[in-house]
């Protein structure tokens, strides 16, 4: 029998755990075994995929914890006020956690359940656009946009890229300003007019872009 109390749910936790203190490279069935406190065979009665699906599992986890930062960032807020606090709210998800956010998968997957929480990652950022009257092939161009922004940044800053002595926060702001110029006046398809901004609501599931 598996061990009593211990669930996939916190398999995954002691991952996280071993990825924040070693990174994604220290994640082995023998390094997770040894913090659940378990002999490594056992951990198959947990995630029967082994470290493939352990992997897939902290993918998930980790996508989901980022869309329930973002949406937490963005709810309540509109236009260049929800952009804003949504690209704050990626980049100190990725530097408060820069192994942990290297398991973010940037493209999508077959999976069902890893789908199904980057799907939800894309349309708090879909929902959050649609502030700016976006919509349909603009508004996937423009979270394209935001996602290459957000992610470069936060990698390069994960990386150590930024070594002069100016402060990368003012750098990252510059950035967000610039975005949000660009969001006003952004074109709009043939069949999309100006729409007044919209506060951000905890959107439902988007089409997942790759």
């Amino acid at each position: 029998m598996p061990r009593v109390g211990l669930t996939p749910d916190q398999v995954v936790d002691h991952a996280l755990a071993l990825i924040d203190d070693q990174g994604t490279e220290a994640l082995t069935l023998a390094s997770v075994a040894a913090r659940a406190g378990v002999a490594t065979p056992s951990l198959y009665k947990h995630v029967s995929g082994g470290l493939a699906e352990l992997r897939r599992l902290v993918a998930v986890r980790v996508t989901e914890e980022l869309a329930d930062r973002l949406a937490e960032a963005a709810v309540g807020r509109s236009g260049d006020d929800a952009v804003t606090a949504l690209l704050r709210a990626y980049q100190a998800y990725a530097g408060e956690h820069p192994h942990r956010y290297t398991a973010l998968p940037q493209a999508p997957h077959p999976d069902d359940d890893l789908t199904r929480a980057a799907t939800r990652l894309v349309g708090v950022i879909i929902a959050v656009l649609r502030g700016y009257g976006l919509d349909g092939p603009e508004a996937i161009h423009a979270a394209r946009t935001l996602r290459a922004l957000a992610h470069g940044f936060a990698s390069l800053s994960i990386a150590g890229a930024f070594q002069l002595t100016e402060d990368p926060t003012t750098t990252h702001d510059r950035l967000v300003t610039t975005l949000t110029t660009g969001l006003r006046s952004w074109p709009k398809g043939k069949e999309q007019s100006a729409a007044p901004a919209r506060t951000a609501e905890r959107p439902a599931p988007e089409r997942l872009d790759g």
